[in-house]
């Protein structure tokens, strides 16, 4: 009877697990019959979509608040998506080769736009910079644009075209932005070698104050400058002749970069230089002088001639220059300097004269003087009025560096009265 009861037991427990495997098919079917509902659902229901929203990054991108850093990516389009609100947008070092038209001006808050190191051509950015209302930084650099583009916005401020193919330019595009204070042009192939800038093409850029073209191919200094200019780069080019009429009126200019040109004297002109009266920064390093130029302004600070091909110094060469603080003459053929040369100086702290063919130390150095490098001359003697003479004969020298490595200079033979003035022999340098 046991058995027999055990054996019913079983039975109605297996007819339970039917009965609740029916009815878990039932749940089940009706599960797979309210299916299609759902989808229908997801049909008409509609999608957020995240993209240009504040708060949204693209994958490509990391975003620090407002910045968008979505540089070195490897993308060859800009990136979908990047928030409306973005204000730095960085895309340098990509594959880019071409800008969505209409894309940028939807960005109303953007300032800064870095679009350097792409593929960028004239044709792939036509159109896409206009309406830009709040742009105030534009890179360009290193791309391959042969024109400058013609739809700037009038907000810009700084712009960079470095490193691309640009051969010729007019005044249709700089008129668009009147407000810029930077341009940057370096490296490109402006003038082809066989001429300037057309006369006044820049003159739209009234608020202009830093303008560079290094390393281009001009041969001569563009004329009709914008005369609030107050940093002028000219580089590495293939400049000759600099001519009067570069600023028509009296010019801002501060700084002026003239090096590695091809200058001579014949090249500069007396009016060259006539309107720039607060220049204070003159660097002719690495023409082919073989003077020292003469009507230069009388605000000059700082003037390098090293790299020349100067062979003396008169005793008025420096005086028309009674600002002058810093002196370059290194590297040129410099074997004779008049006595008293230099003292017409009177604020002289900084003078280079190493790399030249010197044979005793130049005669009434400037009193002011602070630093005095002769290395690598032919320098036997140092006379006793070298350093020590006026009123420095009873006091001490302002002098605390001088340089005479690398000369001829016999110390058995040193006549020691020659540094009388100096505050210690640990000032000079023999070796």
């Amino acid at each position: 009877m046991v058995m027999k009861h055990a054996k019913i037991n079983k039975g109605s427990k297996n007819k339970k697990g039917k009965k609740k495997d029916k009815s878990k098919g039932k749940k089940r079917n009706g599960k797979k019959n309210k299916k299609p509902s759902k989808e229908k659902q997801k049909v008409t229901t509609p999608t957020y979509f995240p993209y240009f929203k504040d708060n949204y990054c693209p994958p490509e991108c990391a975003c620090y608040g407002r910045v968008v850093q979505c540089s070195d990516k490897g993308v060859d389009k800009v990136p979908y998506g990047i928030p409306y609100n973005a204000r730095y947008i960085l895309l340098m070092n990509n594959r880019i080769d071409s800008i969505q038209l209409d894309l940028l001006n939807q960005y109303l808050s953007m300032e800064f736009l870095v679009l350097s190191n792409n593929q960028l051509t004239d044709g792939s950015i036509e159109g896409a910079f206009e309406g830009v209302q709040a742009l105030k930084r534009l890179y360009l650099d290193r791309n391959l644009l042969e024109s400058v583009p013609a739809d700037l916005p009038a907000s810009l401020e700084e712009f960079r075209l470095d490193n691309n193919r640009l051969s010729v330019m007019s005044t249709v595009a700089w008129a668009r932005c009147p407000s810029l204070l930077v341009l940057s042009l370096s490296n490109n192939s402006l003038g082809n070698g066989s001429e300037s800038l057309p006369d006044g093409v820049l003159s739209p850029l009234g608020n202009l104050r830093t303008l560079s073209l290094d390393h281009n191919q001009l041969t001569s200094v563009p004329l009709g400058l914008p005369l609030s200019i107050k940093e002028l780069y000219l580089r590495g080019n293939l400049i000759q002749q600099f001519r009067g009429g570069a600023f028509n009126g009296t010019s801002e200019l501060v700084v002026l970069d003239l090096s590695a040109n091809r200058l001579t004297n014949k090249g500069l002109l007396r009016e060259s230089l006539l309107n720039a009266t607060h220049l204070e920064s003159l660097n002719f390093e690495g023409n082919r002088l073989k003077q020292v130029p003469r009507h230069l302004p009388l605000s000059i600070k700082t003037l390098n001639l090293e790299g020349n091909l100067i062979s003396s110094i008169n005793k008025a060469t420096f005086l028309a220059l009674p600002n002058l603080e810093h002196l370059g003459l290194a590297r040129n053929k410099i074997f004779r300097v008049a006595p008293g040369a230099f003292r017409t100086l009177p604020v002289l702290h900084q003078l280079d004269l190493c790399h030249n063919a010197l044979r005793q130390v130049p005669r009434q150095l400037p009193q002011g003087l602070h630093s005095a490098a002769l290395t690598h001359n032919k320098i036997q003697s140092v006379p006793r009025d070298a350093f020590c003479w006026g009123n420095m004969t009873q006091s001490l020298s302002g002098l605390v560096r001088v340089q005479l490595e690398h000369n001829l200079i016999d110390l058995g033979n040193l006549d020691t009265q020659a540094f009388r003035c100096l505050r210690g022999f640990q000032v000079v340098h023999f070796y």
